[in-house]
């Protein structure tokens, strides 16, 4: 007995476009989805310093401060943090003090900076009040130990900004302070010219500031002018919205050493400080001090804003490094921040750190 071969019906022409347009379609889907990039930023960073004494130094090569987090920010596409100090094993010139005792001056012996490319760092800022704790010679150390470990760096006076290509995606970064021996953050008109090469010239734009008065009396946005010991620390919500104005796809704030609130200014991220991440004596870990969030952002391909995470991570006086903090404290402050802070604001940032945007009436 023979089978009947089963007859097979041409299908429609009008069923054959459908078919081919669903496909075409899920492709472009896919494709897109496959192009949005994740990024993980931190605050300040130091490791310790052998000045004025080596004991204020992690035993080994620090390794061990980073046990918590290497795995949550090795997982980024690109990760982005901002060194505090120099890279300098010994010499240089360190600032005046007339207490040495108490002088906060940062020197991070030149072995422990491997530990940034086994966490995943890609892009450092170079910007902040201790990049010239030791001078020239430790500003110039601290570049080539960098760019021997392939790390990207920006924000002192010969390097302003860096170009990187990372699996595809060409990242460009500025980064300024209002410090000697870096970019300016006062300096208005070079700013601008700054994000529009980098917007020309890359796909993704992030730009770093480190501003704003410090301290935990210091955590709201004021959206003025911020002075702290007679120190002009700029108005950074003006600075971070001419930032995206110009270009900048993300952009990323320190300084205050404490969280503050985060905002999407025209479909873009702008984090006005990740407080301190991992910083071995020296700073001051107490309350909202302590907190060291990781912020996950989820990008388009264009750099716009599509959602986010804050992993709440917190660091103690037993200097063990970071670690996960079950009461997600600094995901709750950088929530009650940004509600206070920007009630025009169009997302929305639940208990656990989830940041999604919010459906407004007019979208």
């Amino acid at each position: 007995m023979y089978l009947q071969p089963k007859v097979v019906k041409p299908i429609s022409l009008p069923m054959q476009n459908l078919l081919f347009s669903l496909i075409i379609g899920y492709s472009v889907f896919a494709n897109a989805q496959e192009k949005n990039i994740r990024m993980m930023a931190v605050g300040d960073i130091m490791m310790g310093t052998n000045y004025p004494t080596e004991s204020y130094l992690p035993e080994g090569d620090g390794t061990y401060l980073w046990e918590k987090v290497r795995e949550k920010l090795v997982s980024a596409d690109v990760t982005f943090g901002n060194h505090e100090g120099v890279i300098l094993t010994k010499g240089g010139t360190p600032k005046n003090c007339s207490n040495p005792d108490v002088c906060y001056v940062f020197r991070t012996p030149e072995k422990y900076a491997f530990n940034f490319k086994d966490a995943g760092f890609d892009l450092l800022s170079l910007a902040n009040n201790h990049a010239y704790d030791f001078g020239l010679e430790g500003a110039t150390r601290t570049q080539q130990v960098l760019d021997s470990l392939g790390i990207g760096h920006a924000g002192s006076i010969d390097k302003p900004f860096v170009i990187k290509e990372i699996n595809g995606v060409v990242y460009g970064m500025a980064a300024y302070a209002p410090n000697k021996g870096v970019r300016n953050l006062h300096a208005t008109d070079e700013i601008k010219e700054t994000m529009q090469l980098l917007s020309d010239s890359c796909d993704i734009v992030i730009a770093s500031f480190h501003g704003g008065a410090e301290g935990a009396k210091n955590r709201h946005i004021t959206r003025k002018q911020e002075v702290f010991y007679g120190e002009n620390r700029g108005n950074v919500y003006a600075l971070a919205h001419m930032m995206i104005d110009y270009g900048a796809d993300v952009v990323i704030g320190h300084g205050p050493h404490v969280v503050r609130g985060i905002e999407v200014y025209k479909n873009r991220l702008i984090a006005y400080s990740l407080g301190n991440f991992l910083t071995y004596k020296r700073f001051n870990m107490r309350g909202y001090a302590g907190e060291a969030p990781i912020l996950e952002i989820n990008l388009s391909e264009e750099g716009a804003f599509i959602s986010g995470r804050i992993h709440s991570y917190r660091q103690e006086y037993d200097h063990l490094g970071p670690r996960i903090d079950p009461d997600n404290n600094a995901a709750k402050s950088i929530k009650e921040l940004t509600e206070a802070d920007f009630p025009e604001r169009v997302i929305h940032i639940d208990e656990t750190g989830n940041i999604e945007r919010r459906a407004l009436k007019n979208e």
